[in-house]
Parts: structure tokens; sequence; C-alpha cells
């Protein structure tokens, strides 16, 4: 028997739909967390991901025909199509693989029916991006299958998948090679973020919710049978967050043997002077583009806020958020502060379609009176009239009028530096906020919130996320206030307009706070940050390692 001390794996292959593929708050976790591993194991972490693009640029890859070559003539000989090289994305450009999945489509109805059959996996009313999913996944496992067999035998391997979408391919695997020792974790449940996602009251009734019959009445039997399947047979289950492990104990029927909680590689964030210089720059860029959207100059005395993240309106809180803006500029208005100015920045991917002509040529001249039409718009849209944000915005009468001391303004699209109109990436951008805002109603970590910290950033988040219970915990007392760096406000299903009015208050404090204390809060949220590093959670991943192969060896 080997003993705990040596249960170390050979090469740890990390397979997810987001890898080279920004979509969502896993790729951040896992491109950040990369440099971590890399120290430890070098080229033997592999990421696998879909390759969506096949022989079309992708700028988060760089493909290299001579890494691995033996590894890439054993998937040949499996048919498995794959491009090896660097994730240039993720810190340390680790090794990634991107897998084509498409041939895998002609097989798809065995590939369900032996799921069905090995796993009882059922497929069958799958719909909308599961497929997709499923075949990649599939993919990716008989990848490492391929390689196993041919290149690396007799190797300690840990194949770790992320959330359902990497689960089938993971049954798969555990039964193909069951020498190795899998690693599943959901970053969120299906059913849970489902629920919540549906306007259905998640916290009050939560103990009397049953994941399988939730999965019938909201049509997702497929995810969230995989995703089921996945944690009862995975050798070891994890999740990101101890709120997260009691929603899959009630909704899976399987708590996590391992909590692995996110963190964040500081290393990326400036200092000193080059972060002062960065944060300079990107508030003039911010200040500009408002500026010349609403027809009127922002100081740069304006108290810029915002809040960020995928496109989920309810779970993210971005419904809360824009009704804290509109008690705020009511708030002020009657106040009649006419020299108060607040820009509240809603950066939101939604279906896009380019930068605004009108809006570019203004930035140009630098000349334009009056506001543009849809002064809170940066990009055009596809579907501008039943877009929810856009609505919620009209709805609440954030027109951004010139009596108006809170203007929002809507940036639509990822920040990536190549959006047309800002050319900032979302950390840049980052740095120019006095304040984020994150308000959550289901969020098992919250991604947001941490890189805030991390560029020294206060901001406001609940405690209906993971990171806000986190706060809490670590600051050691109840409820964490800005003094601390981060606000955890409380948050339940029937107090929707009690938070949108803290949020308002609180922006309303940071308005009349001074210079010394702003830096005090900087500075605090900064030290919070320091203790997520990668460094201070990466223990728990060779716990979860040690956990698998311990399975694998008994």
């Amino acid at each position: 028997m080997i003993s705990e001390q040596e249960l170390r794996p050979d090469y740890v292959f990390e397979t997810s739909w987001e890898v080279c593929n920004k979509v969502g708050g896993i790729y951040t976790v896992l491109a950040s967390r990369a440099q971590t591993l890399i120290e430890d194991f070098g080229d033997r972490l592999v990421f696998i991901g879909p390759d969506l693009w096949l022989e079309k640029a992708n700028t988060d890859f760089r493909e290299d025909r001579r890494m691995l070559k033996t590894w890439r003539e054993a998937a040949r000989k499996e048919g498995i199509g794959v491009r090896i090289g660097r994730w240039t994305g993720a810190t340390g450009k680790p090794v990634a693989v991107l897998v084509d999945f498409t041939p895998f489509f002609e097989q798809k109805n065995a590939i369900y029916a032996q799921a069905w059959e090995d796993f009882g996996v059922d497929s069958l009313k799958a719909y909308g991006d599961y497929d997709e999913a499923s075949m990649f996944s599939y993919a990716a496992a008989r990848f490492v299958e391929a390689v196993c067999k041919h290149a690396c035998k007799g190797k300690r391997v840990v194949y770790q998948a992320h959330e359902w979408m990497s689960g089938l391919g993971m049954l798969y695997l555990s039964k193909a090679l069951p020498d190795i020792a899998t690693v599943f974790t959901t970053h969120a449940t299906s059913i849970g973020r489902s629920i919540a996602g549906n306007n259905k009251p998640l916290y009050k009734y939560f103990h009397g919710y049953d994941g399988d019959q939730m999965a019938g009445e909201l049509h997702m039997e497929a995810k969230h049978s995989v995703e089921k399947q996945s944690a009862l047979h995975a050798d070891c289950f994890t999740t990101v967050s101890s709120f997260t492990d009691r929603e899959c104990a009630q909704l899976l029927g399987k708590a996590a043997d391992v909590v692995l909680p996110n963190g964040f590689d500081s290393r990326i964030v400036p200092t000193g002077a080059a972060f002062t210089r960065q944060r300079r720059m990107a508030r003039a860029n911010l200040l500009r583009t408002a500026s010349a959207l609403l027809g009127e100059q922002l100081t740069d005395q304006t108290l810029i806020v915002s809040t960020s993240g995928r496109n989920d309106y309810r779970c993210k809180g971005f419904d809360v958020y824009l009704e804290a803006l509109a008690q705020l500029n009511a708030i002020l208005r009657e106040r009649r502060e006419t020299g108060t100015r607040v820009l509240a920045l809603v950066e939101v991917p939604c279906w896009t379609r380019e930068p605004r002509a009108d809006l570019l040529d203004r930035i140009a001249s630098g000349k334009g009176d009056g506001p543009l039409p849809h002064p809170f718009l940066t990009h055009e849209l596809n579907d501008f009239g039943t877009d929810r944000l856009v609505n919620t915005i009209r709805g609440l009468a954030l027109w951004n009028a010139p009596e108006d001391p809170v203007k929002v303004m809507l940036i639509p699209c990822y920040l990536d530096g190549n959006d047309g109109i800002l050319g900032l990436d979302y950390y840049t951008a980052l740095t120019a906020n006095d304040l984020c805002i994150y308000p959550s109603y289901y969020e098992p970590w919250g991604y947001t919130p941490l890189e805030a910290c991390a560029f020294h950033t206060p901001c406001i988040t609940t405690d209906l996320s993971g990171f806000g219970q986190w706060v809490t915990a670590t600051v050691g007392h109840q409820p964490s206030l800005m003094t601390d760096g981060v606000a955890v406000l409380h948050r339940d299903d029937d107090n929707y307009f009690g938070v949108a009015r803290q949020i308002a208050n609180i922006i309303l404090s940071q308005l009349d706070t001074g210079a010394s204390l702003r830096t005090m809060m900087r500075r605090k949220a900064a030290q919070l940050a320091a203790k997520a590093e990668w460094n201070c959670f990466i223990g728990q991943y060779y716990k979860a390692y040690q956990y698998a192969l311990q399975r694998k060896e008994k």
C-alpha cells in the first residue's frame, strides 16, 4: 500500500467548457490557479477545452506542433482530433489541449444509451446545449484514454471534471480506465441555479425541494441527471463553498467530499505607481466615454461604481443594483445636489451587434451638445426592445437626464480590450472604480467581489454568496461593513427593496467619505483578498487529489 505522503498524481488533467473559452467565472478560476499548480506539476498539469475555433484564430490559445507529439499521435490512432499548445490567457501559460468533438455527434445516441446502461444518466429529454457539451466531454475523455493507454502507462493520473458539461466524459473514463482517479467539481447545481433564475423562492422552502422532482418541473432532467450521477460516482466529489455543499446535499443527495474555495493570484495586480497610472488612465477613459454619451462633462470628482458578471439577471442581483440606483437618484434629486455625479457602470455581456457609430464620432471629435439617443448604452444591441437590462433601466426612469445626479452606462460586452469603444480589458477597467456592487441572490462563490478586492476596490456583496460568507467568517463579526473593505448585506427571499435601500445609503455615505477613509477601505479590501490567495486555498486541491487516489488504492 502506498503511503499517504506519496499519494500525489503524476499527471493532472482538468477539463472544462471554459478552458481557453471565456464565458463565465470558471474560466477565471482555472486561469488564475494555473501558475500555483504549475509550480508543482509543470507541464504535467494539462487543461482540456473545446475546439470551438478549429482552424480559426483563438487569442487565448497558441498551438505548438512540436509539443507532446506522442500524445497527438496516440489521439490520432483513436480518431480524436486535437490541437496542443499553451493557454496564453492563463497564469503560467499551462499546457492546453483543444479537442474537436464534432465527429461524435453521429454516435450521440449510442453514447447516451451506454451512459444510461452504465450509470443511469437519462439523456432522453436533452435539449439546448446538452448535446454540444456532452460530446465535448466525451471527446475529452477519449483523448485522455488514448494518452493513458499509449503514452502514460503506469502513471498515477487525476482527472478533474468541472460542472455537468464535463460529467459524461468523466463517467465514461471511470469505467474505461478504472485506475484513473476522478474528481468532479460542481460550481453551482443546475437545479439550484434554475430555481433562482425562474423566480422561485430558493431559500424560504429550501429543505422542501427535491432535486429530481424540480428537474422535471423545470425541464432540466438531462443536465440534473448527468450532474447527480457524476457526483455519486466520482472518486472525489467537490464544490466551491460550504454554502453550495449544503445545496448539493439537498438537491443532488450527496455532500461534497472536499470543499475547494476559489482563490486569486494577485501577481497580476499592478502595484505602486503602476497601479496609480492604470487607475488614472482607466478613469479618464470611462469618464470621457460617458461624457460623450451624455453630452455633459463628468469630472474626476465623479464617484464611479459598477457591477459586472455573466448575464444572469436575478441570480447576480442586477435587478437590485438598478433599483438601488433609482432610489439613489431620487434621493439626490430631492436634496437638489446638482453638483454631485455618480457614474454607475453595468458591465454585462448582452446580444451585442457593434459599437455605436455616433458615440465613436463624438469621442473622436470631442464635440457634441446634448445627450445621444439612449445615452446609457455604448454598443448597438440586436434585441434592444426586449433586453431585460435595457427595459429595467428605462422602467426605472434612469434616463441620464441633465438633472439626474446618477448616470448609468451599460457596457454590453466582454471587456477584453477589443470592444471597439473603450479598448480596456476588465481588470484595467476595474481599477477605475471607487466601489463595486454585487448584490447576488444566488452565488455559490462570487469571483467578481474577490477580483474587486484584489484590485484594491471596496465592494458590497450579500450573505447569499459563498464569498460573502467567507468574508464574514474571516473578519470575525457580523455584519461585515465598508470599513472592513467589504460590506456583506443580509439578503433573503423577501427583502429585495430593503437591500436596494441599503446599497443606496452606502453609496450616499461614500459620497461624503474623505480621502483618508477611502484609502483605508481600499487597503482593507486588498488585505482581505490577500487571505484568499491561491496559495492559501491550494492545499484543498491536494486534499481532493489524495482523497481520490486513496479511493483507487483501496
